[in-house]
């Protein structure tokens, strides 16, 4: 009896510990639910519904009708859609050249400048400050064809003025630049966090190996930044998957349709032409091309952590 009873009182502190953890974290799930709740409703049920009414035909003030596939039939035959994913390639293709590369340059050339550093960074972030609607305007102005500040300082040197928004060969490019412009700056500030967890003694080491500042970058800078570069990059993709506010205010998809994106696509479908079915249709489409890069940026977030 005496060992038994010294055996209940031994066990009966953890016991009680392990039962007290256990409520602990039943209290935490309980206090997250709501949330659970909130998100489910904000975010998956949206999901849901615009999945179901792809298979509809949805009209204001009318009752859904099912229409099975009509609505992906009818978007694979509009060579609009093809059009804008056309685009979209074109602009992750320029993007990958001046959005994903030049913050990357412009973040090596501030890391090296040791006493204006912190007003260059200030600099190339004070575009991301400014509302998108009022930037957007004010390059409408300078890309203007006739008053626009390029083509006047192109003419003052003796050049040519270009259409640069009314040229299906220019409008792509002019595009990116804008977007550039205003996204280069948080890029930059995510890139100078990794560069300045890079030990100096590294940088110390190589310079006494006889090492010159192009072979610093090669193979120290660039290794050793790969891993952020590579979630960076996806980030990229993503987010021109979903461009829309700059050629909806810059060209409303145009000329002829050269700049019309998935995203700018579907929203003339549903609020243009009242057409929510098929544009539940875009939507679906570009959730799941999108939906593949996020898991490699998930995949690539969590090996970093990893690592």
């Amino acid at each position: 009896m005496t060992i038994q009873a010294e055996t209940m009182n031994s066990r009966t502190p953890a016991s009680a510990k392990s039962q007290g953890k256990w409520r602990g974290q039943l209290a935490s799930y309980i206090y997250v639910i709501p949330l659970l709740v909130i998100f489910g409703f904000m975010t998956i049920g949206p999901i849901i519904t615009t999945v179901i009414y792809s298979f509809q035909k949805v009209s204001l003030g009318k009752p859904a009708e099912w229409i099975g596939l009509h609505n992906y039939v009818r978007m694979f035959g509009n060579p609009v859609f093809w059009m804008a994913w056309k685009n979209i390639l074109e602009f992750m293709g320029l993007s990958i050249i001046m959005g994903f590369m030049v913050p990357v340059i412009l973040s090596m050339m501030i890391n090296e400048m040791r006493s204006l550093g912190k007003f260059f960074q200030t600099m190339v972030y004070l575009p991301s400050l400014i509302p998108i609607a009022i930037a957007l305007m004010v390059w409408r102005q300078i890309y203007s064809p006739d008053s626009g500040f390029l083509n006047s300082f192109l003419k003052a040197i003796g050049l040519h003025g270009q259409l640069w928004l009314q040229n299906p060969l220019l409008v792509k490019p002019s595009l990116v630049v804008v977007m550039t412009w205003l996204g280069a700056g948080g890029s930059v500030l995510i890139y100078l966090s990794a560069l300045q967890e890079i030990p100096t003694e590294i940088y110390e080491a190589a310079e006494l190996d006889g090492f010159s500042p192009w072979q610093r970058i090669w193979f120290i800078t660039l290794p050793l930044l790969s891993p952020r570069m590579q979630i960076m990059f996806i980030l990229q993709i993503v987010n021109v998957g979903q461009i829309f506010t700059e050629p909806y205010i810059l060209t409303s998809g145009g000329p002829g349709n050269h700049s019309i994106t998935p995203v700018l696509g579907l929203y003339n479908t549903a609020f243009q032409n009242s057409d929510f079915g098929l544009a539940s249709a875009w939507s679906v489409s570009l959730l799941l091309v999108l939906s593949l890069f996020s898991i490699v940026y998930l995949i690539l977030s969590f090996r970093k952590e990893a690592e």
